[in-house]
C-alpha cells in the first residue's frame, strides 16, 4: 500500500490533518487508529447505560475558526455552560480558583493566603529569568496561597517536585488574580469567572465521541483505518508496518502519538535522539468512571483535591454536562488519580481508596449503590514540563523534520493542550504540508517540502 501522506492517530490531531488536507486538495492519505474506533482519548465508552469519557474533555473554544469548525461539526448536539469549579479542602468548600476565593477557609489561613499576596505586590520578589514553578508561584501567589493550594495540588497532579519544573506551561493556565480581587475573594462570595475554561461547551448526547465521530464522517471512506495498529516505522526507507495493511509506504508522516510511544517504534534514530527520549517524562491519570443510582450527587461540575488524605486530585460530574450520560435517576461521576508514567498500579487498591475518599468528603453516601464502574486510564495524561523538556523535545522534532516527520497535536508535540488547539494543530499541519503555510524553523521541524 501506498499513500502521499500517512497519519498516525485517529485522534482529533489525525483527523483534523485528514480533513483540511482533503479541503486543500490531497487525497492521497491514510490515517492508522489502533483502536476499533476513532477519538483517542478524546473518546467515550458505553458501559451499562452509561456514557463515560476518559475523564473530563471539554470545549474551550477561543479561536474564531476553531470555535466556527466546532460548532458546524456538532450542529445542534452541544451546549453551552458556565463553570461550576470548586475547591474541597480543609473541610469546606471554596470557589475555583483558589487565589481568589479563600474565603470560607478558617481565619488563620485567610489572613495567611491575603497576607502572603499583598506582600507580592509590596515587596516583590526578585526571579529568576527562567524561573522553576515553586519558585514563581511563591513570587505570584505568596506563601500562604501557595502552601494551602499550588504545591500540594500541583505536585498532586504532575507528581513532580514544583522545584524541578519550568513555567513554560502554565500561561493561561494559571490566572492570576489583582490585590482588589483577592481581599474581594477572601471577604466576599466572588463569583467572578477568571481563566480560560470560566465557560464551556459540550455535545448534548453521545458524550465528547460526538466530536471525532462528526469529524470522521466528512471524510471519504477508506481515509481511515480501525484496528490498524502501527508496529514499526522505518524512517529511512519510509515504511510504517501496520497490523492488518502490511507494509504502507509513505511521502510524508504526520505522527499524532505520544512521542515517546513514536519513539520507542521508529529507527534509526541516532544516539542524541535516543538520549532526548530517555528524557521525557509524563504521568499517568488513572480515571476512574462511576455509575451512581442517585441523581443529583453534587450540582457542581468540577472539583480540585489538594490534599493529601484524597488520593484523586479532581472529580467531575458529567451528567452536569448533559444527563443524558446516565440513566435516568443516577448521576456520573470520573475520577481522576495521577501516578508518574509507567508506575505500577494495583487498580483494586486504589479503587478502594478512592471511594473512601468519595465518601469521606461526601460526594458518595454509605448507602449509594454504583450501578456502573470502568476504569479508562490515560497512559500519557500530562507532559512533565520539567527542565529536560524542551531541550529534549527540540532536539526529537528538529531530527525527526529532517526524516519528512510531522509530529503534532497534544502528544505529538509533547504539549499541554486543549482540544480546540489540537484541532487546529491539524489545520495548521495540512497548510504546512501543502505550501499554503510557511514551514515551521529548522529549531522544531527541520526543513520541510510541500507536497505536489
Amino acid at each position: 500500500m501506498k499513500t502521499d501522506v500517512l497519519i498516525l492517530g485517529g485522534g482529533l490531531a489525525g483527523l483534523s490533518t485528514a480533513h483540511h488536507l482533503g479541503r486543500l486538495g490531497t487525497s492521497s492519505r491514510l490515517v492508522v487508529e489502533a483502536r476499533q474506533a476513532v477519538g483517542g482519548t478524546a473518546g467515550s465508552r458505553r458501559v451499562g447505560g452509561f456514557t463515560f469519557d476518559y475523564t473530563g474533555h471539554l470545549l474551550h473554544l477561543h479561536d474564531p475558526y476553531g470555535r466556527d469548525f466546532v460548532l458546524d461539526l456538532l450542529k445542534d448536539n452541544v451546549a453551552s455552560h458556565d463553570r461550576r469549579a470548586w475547591i474541597f479542602s480543609q473541610g469546606t468548600y471554596t470557589r475555583y480558583p483558589f487565589q481568589a476565593n479563600v474565603r470560607g477557609l478558617p481565619p488563620a489561613s485567610v489572613l495567611e493566603c491575603v497576607a502572603g499576596f499583598l506582600e507580592t505586590v509590596h515587596r516583590p520578589r526578585p526571579l529568576a529569568k527562567a524561573p522553576d514553578f515553586l519558585s514563581w508561584c511563591r513570587a505570584t501567589f505568596g506563601d500562604g496561597i501557595t502552601d494551602h493550594f499550588m504545591k500540594p495540588y500541583n505536585e498532586k497532579l504532575w507528581r513532580t517536585p514544583l522545584s524541578k519544573m519550568t513555567t513554560e506551561w502554565q500561561g493561561r493556565f494559571v490566572p492570576k488574580p489583582t490585590a482588589s480581587e483577592v481581599l474581594y475573594g477572601a471577604l466576599s462570595d466572588q463569583n467572578k469567572l477568571f481563566g480560560y475554561n470560566a465557560s464551556f461547551r459540550y455535545p448534548k448526547r453521545g458524550g465528547i465521541q460526538s466530536l471525532p465521530d462528526a469529524l470522521a464522517a466528512r471524510l471519504e471512506p477508506g481515509v481511515v483505518r480501525l484496528g490498524a495498529r502501527v508496529s514499526a516505522v522505518d524512517l529511512r526507507e519510509k515504511v510504517a508496518r501496520v497490523e492488518g495493511l502490511g507494509e504502507v509506504r509513505y511521502e510524508r508522516l504526520v505522527n499524532t502519538l505520544p512521542l515517546n510511544e513514536f519513539l520507542d517504534l521508529a529507527s534509526p534514530l541516532p544516539s542524541r535522539v535516543k538520549e532526548a527520549r530517555r528524557r521525557l517524562r509524563w504521568n499517568t491519570v488513572w480515571n476512574l468512571n462511576l455509575g451512581v443510582a442517585r441523581a443529583g450527587v453534587t450540582d457542581k461540575h468540577w472539583i480540585y483535591f489538594p490534599e493529601k488524605k484524597h488520593p484523586f486530585y479532581r472529580v467531575g460530574c458529567s451528567t452536569n454536562f448533559a444527563a443524558g450520560l446516565a440513566p435516568a435517576g443516577h448521576s456520573a461521576l470520573y475520577v481522576e488519580i495521577a501516578r508518574p508514567g509507567g508506575a505500577r498500579v494495583d487498580t483494586a487498591k486504589l479503587e478502594s481508596a478512592a471511594l473512601k475518599g468519595l465518601r469521606d468528603c461526601g460526594l458518595l453516601r454509605r448507602r449509594d449503590e454504583l450501578s456502573a464502574r470502568a476504569w479508562m486510564p490515560v497512559p500519557v495524561g500530562y507532559v512533565v514540563y520539567d527542565f529536560a523538556r524542551t531541550p529534549a523535545v527540540t532536539a526529537i522534532l528538529r531530527y525527526l523534520g529532517g526524516r519528512g516527520v510531522e509530529s503534532i497535536g497534544r502528544y505529538g508535540a509533547w504539549k499541554y493542550s486543549f482540544m480546540e488547539e489540537t484541532i487546529l494543530d491539524g489545520r495548521r499541519c495540512a497548510r504546512r504540508l501543502t505550501g499554503r503555510a510557511d514551514a515551521p524553523g529548522r529549531a522544531h521541524a527541520g526543513e520541510l517540502r510541500p507536497l505536489g
